[in-house]
């Protein structure tokens, strides 16, 4: 086949397909953008993206508390997925496969991937925190599904399931990330966010973020929910979130694309 119909058949002369190439550019530089952003900008865009994720959360109880339906709950959930997108913040979650990339490709540092972890979590959490209150305070009548979501995470014991669904839901919010980089449609990204919405609450997948969003609203309406019940169930679905986004997707993407990864170093 001659050079010019193997271009009009999309393919290139690099390691990998010119598809895959695209995305593992657009992966690493968006990756170094996020590491080497300042504190100042860490903080605010994690704050955003804890206030933004906690509106998911308010159309999560509304339509679980008139139908009781985990399932079609997840569906309005992936209202805050969207707004994140929308806005240009970010979950903490949605930081384990672009700058580990960037890192992992030597265009930042493990301290900056550090900072970056550390401070979009605490934002997060932080600006949750604060919406959450209000989300109680404004809807009094939700203190019976508050207190029920808040119990099914808190009382789960740390057993092989607990760790199952806490892989899982870092996974799904990695292939997430993943998924609106491979594609340059506003619309297939609104599409795979609620998608992953769906996944993430209508399944009660363990996520640090999105669960203690709702252990702090049952926290704030009264509940029999306290922060150290939050803490015990917190510390371990964090590492498995970070297994499961890292380890299932970052990793096997990389490999995937090892030799871009070379050249990228050598660059």
């Amino acid at each position: 086949m001659s050079e010019e119909a193997r271009r009009n058949d999309g393919d290139n002369d690099g390691p990998v397909e010119e598809e895959l190439e695209e995305s593992f550019d657009a992966v690493v530089t968006e990756g170094a953008e996020r590491l080497h952003r300042t504190v100042r900008a860490v903080i605010v865009t994690g704050l955003f993206g804890g206030l933004e994720v906690a509106l998911g959360v308010m159309a999560y109880l509304a339509v679980l508390d008139e139908t009781d339906s985990h399932l079609l709950a997840g569906l309005a959930f992936g209202i805050g997925l969207v707004a994140i997108y929308l806005a240009h913040s970010e979950l903490f979650t949605e930081d384990f496969l672009m700058p580990v990339a960037a890192v992992v490709s030597r265009d930042g540092t493990p301290a900056q991937l550090a900072k970056l972890w550390v401070g979009t979590l605490l934002a997060n959490l932080v600006g949750g925190w604060g919406v959450m209150w209000l989300v109680a305070q404004a809807f009094p009548q939700w203190l019976m599904v508050l207190s029920e979501s808040a119990h099914h995470f808190v009382d789960a014991p740390l057993n092989t399931q607990s760790i199952c669904l806490a892989i899982l839901g870092g996974s799904t919010m990695t292939l997430l990330t993943r998924m609106q980089q491979g594609t340059t449609s506003d619309v297939a990204r609104i599409i795979a966010a609620m998608a992953a919405g769906f996944l993430l609450a209508g399944l009660q997948l363990f996520h640090s973020i999105l669960d203690s969003l709702l252990i702090f609203g049952a926290i704030h309406a009264g509940a029999e929910v306290d922060y150290r019940q939050w803490i015990e169930w917190f510390g371990y679905t964090v590492g498995f979130n970070i297994i499961g986004g890292v380890m299932l997707v970052t990793v096997l993407r990389l490999v995937r694309t090892k030799e871009l990864v070379k050249e990228e170093r050598r660059s």
